[in-house]
């Protein structure tokens, strides 16, 4: 078996490591591949005969790859959020910012290179590079094991053809990619009136990401018609976005228009820890959806009670009858701990269970045909923290209740549980009494990276479904509130939170063409530019900021203004001053 094969086999399990390999595994395993990454983090493919079985407790949390989904709902082009974004205002005239020199770099289902939305006047590609993670008769790019990559000269010749896709096989059959791109960097068509993109002169780099393997599927319980992308994939995807930047020496903007509601919820895991490696280098910035699950009552939050010395707390699951599994993760902090117990709905009682340890447990019921599976690690590796991991199998409709009794003197102290995203549960399961705060996905929690929340930029609400902060640690995000609702895509108007960090990341690329290409600040990067962000922005009156919803700042766009000894433009998802001498 070659390399690629056992990269893509289900028989390898994905293992994400953060220490240097292979030396590591050499006297555990015989049959495995690793795939670099940056530093000491790469993947390890491991033949799974050669580990132990797959659970959250025997293996280290953070080495099992989260799995991440789509954050998108789902014809006359309307170009309105743009203007109110300010965007278009400083595409043309003296300033001419079009993300010009800049790369904006895709990670998703791909792109169809032969939109005309993609392409130069002359009908030439704009599209620097396709890596496709699925084609393995290609040739990968430098340093990286599997898949296949196909360049502009590739695509131009494809574009050139009568069957474009005999050279150039990759195609967006989702459409969720190419959507993305097209509102980011999408080309002007018809002089902007037939279709117009925030940063339409910006160069253009993709990952059309490889569907997850098998076996996470059914460790997660994610039904397999739904597009679920792992962790390890996304790692690589990103080396190849940031290296294709750094082989041409230009500005590159990440577009992220993932997640998940898998992990800490504060920033920590391997990929998080890599996104903010990336946004704090020059002329680099890192935009991330916050995504849409902040009505999807998905999120619980209970709080110890002062004074006691335990403080039991009963959480309510409404499970739908369609429903054949689902995961949750309970995260608590240091100093508590925490015991369970779990009720179903016909009122069979689990016994307390007070976890000492990092341990495995599996409870079955007398009239039930359920089970559920709990995993218990009392300080996770990356976030220190107290980690429950819960498999439901095959459970019963209706009303399940899990018990947590908070103890060791932990007056104050909180505890949080996620249900998965609404596309992996494809049920009508939720929390009774859920709390619409925290529901930012990951790694929209990262530090370095700039999370971007929606609004309807029709009527200035914030969207009901966007994600809201803050990070499970109480750190402020998000740091931009963008339009994202009745986008105009070039397959039809989308809503969700990826609408919304494709307009931000096209003002970035805006930005990047002034601060870098231009040469007005040439080693910025994401915090700086976060920065800029924030001091030029709007606040509405009334509003008290930094808030949950809007984060620092909302997206309302005031007129341009100008003074005798400096220009300030406003522009960008939300508006920014950028001076200028005269």
């Amino acid at each position: 078996m070659t390399d690629q094969e056992k990269i893509l086999s289900n028989d390898y399990y994905d293992i994400i490591a953060d220490y240097t390999l292979p030396e590591r595994f050499r006297g555990t395993l015989k049959d495995f591949v690793y795939q670099p990454v940056s530093g000491e983090t790469g993947v390890v493919y491991a033949n799974s005969r050669e580990v132990i079985p797959l659970s959250v407790s025997d293996f280290t949390y953070q080495v099992i790859p989260k799995l991440y989904g789509l954050m998108q709902q789902g014809e006359v082009f309307d170009p309105t959020p743009l203007i109110r974004s300010g965007i278009t205002a400083v595409q043309g005239g003296s300033l001419n910012l079009t993300g010009r020199g800049v790369i904006i770099g895709f990670l998703d289902t791909g792109i169809r290179y032969d939109e005309e939305v993609f392409r130069n006047p002359d009908g030439s590609t704009r599209i620097l590079g396709i890596w496709d993670q699925n084609i393995q008769t290609g040739t990968p790019p430098k340093g990286i094991l599997y898949g296949a990559e196909y360049k502009r000269e590739a695509i131009n010749l494809a574009l050139q053809s009568e069957n474009p896709r005999e050279i150039v096989p990759s195609y967006d059959e989702n459409g969720h990619g190419s959507a993305i791109a097209s509102v980011a960097a999408g080309s002007r068509l018809g002089n902007g009136l037939t279709f117009l993109g925030a940063a339409p002169d910006a160069d253009i780099v993709v990952v059309k990401l490889k569907e997850a393997k098998q076996y996470l599927r059914e460790l997660y319980l994610v039904p397999d018609d739904v597009p679920a992308y792992a962790e390890s994939d996304v790692l690589v995807a990103v080396k190849y976005l940031e290296s294709y930047a750094v082989s041409l020496l230009k500005p590159l903007v990440i577009c992220f228009g993932l997640g998940t509601n898998m992990g800490d919820h504060n920033g920590h895991s391997i990929l998080a820890g890599y996104l903010n490696q990336i946004a704090t280098r020059r002329s680099r910035v890192v935009m991330v959806c916050g995504g849409n699950e902040g009505n999807s009552a998905h999120h619980y939050e209970g709080t110890a009670i002062d004074g006691l010395s335990e403080t039991i707390d009963n959480v309510e699951i409404r499970v739908d009858g369609d429903t054949k599994g689902f995961t949750a993760e309970l995260w608590g902090s240091v100093p508590a701990k925490h015991a369970i117990s779990i009720r179903t709905p016909g009122g069979e009682v689990t016994p307390r269970v007070d976890f000492r340890d990092q341990s495995s447990r599996e409870f079955s019921f007398v009239f039930e045909r359920s089970r559920v599976q709990v995993d218990h690690i009392l300080v996770e590796q990356g976030s220190g923290e107290e980690l429950i991991f819960f498999r439901f199998i095959d459970p019963t409709p209706g009303i399940w209740t899990i018990q947590v009794t908070i103890s060791e003197n932990a007056s104050g102290s909180s505890f949080h549980i996620w249900l998965p995203l609404t596309d992996f549960l494809q049920s009508d399961t939720y929390f009774l009494r859920p709390y619409p705060f925290g529901t930012l996905t990951e790694p929209s929690n990262a530090r370095e990276v700039i999370t971007i929340t929606t609004y309807n930029d029709e009527n200035g609400s914030f969207w009901a479904e966007s994600g809201r902060g803050y990070t499970r640690m109480g750190r402020m995000k998000p740091d931009i509130c963008a339009p994202g609702v009745n986008i105009d895509t070039i397959l039809g108007n989308r809503t969700g939170s990826s609408m919304a960090v494709a307009i931000a990341s096209g003002a970035a690329a805006q930005f990047l063409q002034w601060a870098v290409i231009e040469v007005n600040q040439p080693r910025v990067e994401s915090r700086e530019v976060k920065n800029y962000l924030i001091r030029g922005a709007y606040r509405a009156p009334g509003e008290s900021y930094p808030n949950r919803e809007w984060g620092d700042y909302d997206i309302i766009v005031s007129s341009q203004q100008e003074t005798s000894k400096i220009k300030v433009f406003r522009r960008f998802s939300p508006n920014i001053f950028l001076l200028q001498k005269q």
